[in-house]
């Protein structure tokens, strides 16, 4: 299939989305949800990069659920979110761009044809169009979030296979963080404490791993208290899916984002 090769100016077409969605909120907290795969649109533009209709609806092209998770937790709790609006697959709003995966050859066994001979001028151009305005946004929303000497926080909500490399992952729910511990920490032992959930503590992958740009670049760097919730994608590719694990994500947050000491500087 043949990919178009296009300029910035041209990369988006005046009837489609603008490069970010921005939930907005009276917040209850300051605190600030992101989704950096949201979506598996591609701009017309680039012909479906030569994937197949049946792989763009699959983790290659979005995190299942994600999205409707950061919609309803947003909801419930009263708190601004910022979302992608084109597929990881045009370019990884997660990922540092010099890495390669920020536009991705391939995905496991699954090729990308309208990567493989993208050049600087291309790459710059999804990157001007896309990812920067997607990181300009948050910056923009955290803030606004600074209210009365108190810093804000930021979740990034995320989504994961229920198997990789044929190996079975039997968490329900990851939580990823680093160094800060005032939301990973009481936030995995409330989700502990419900029975029959299994929880991940970085795991099925590690916040310690630099492929979590978002919340290194936005929340880390500037001493922002900050986690990232992996939900199996599994559980969320329903309405009644999301329901239940966003109201179960929504009651263990509640309290930690009420807690003392999160609005503030974090050093080690």
């Amino acid at each position: 299939m043949r990919v178009l090769k296009t300029s910035m100016k041209n990369l988006i077409g005046v009837d489609e989305p603008t490069p970010v969605e921005v939930l907005h909120a009276d917040p209850a907290h300051p605190v600030l949800l992101v989704c950096d795969h949201a979506t598996n649109r591609i701009p017309a533009s680039l012909n479906g990069l030569g994937i197949s209709p049946i792989d763009l609806e699959t983790h290659f092209a979005v995190d299942i659920g994600a999205a409707d998770i950061v919609r309803h937790i947003s909801r419930k709790l009263e708190l601004p979110a910022v979302l992608t609006t084109y597929s990881r697959l045009v370019v990884d709003c997660n990922r540092i761009l010099t890495d390669p995966s920020a536009f991705p050859l391939c995905l496991e066994n699954i090729m990308v044809p309208g990567n493989q001979e993208l050049d600087h001028d291309g790459r710059k151009d999804r990157a001007d169009t896309l990812y920067w305005p997607y990181h300009q946004a948050i910056r923009e929303r955290l803030i606004d979030l600074e209210n009365d000497g108190r810093l804000p926080a930021l979740i990034a909500i995320h989504s994961f296979t229920p198997t990789f490399e044929n190996t079975t992952r039997p968490w329900h729910i990851g939580v990823l963080w680093d160094k800060d511990p005032r939301i990973p920490v009481p936030l995995i032992n409330a989700l502990r404490e419900i029975d029959g959930v299994n929880v991940g503590d970085n795991e099925p992958y590690s916040g310690k791993h630099p492929h979590d740009f978002t919340v290194d670049h936005h929340a880390e760097a500037e001493g922002l208290a900050h986690v990232s919730v992996e939900i199996r994608q599994d559980l969320i590719e329903t309405p009644e899916g999301v329901m239940y694990w966003g109201d179960l994500l929504a009651t263990a947050l509640a309290p930690i984002l009420s807690g003392p000491g999160l609005y503030e500087h974090w050093t080690v």
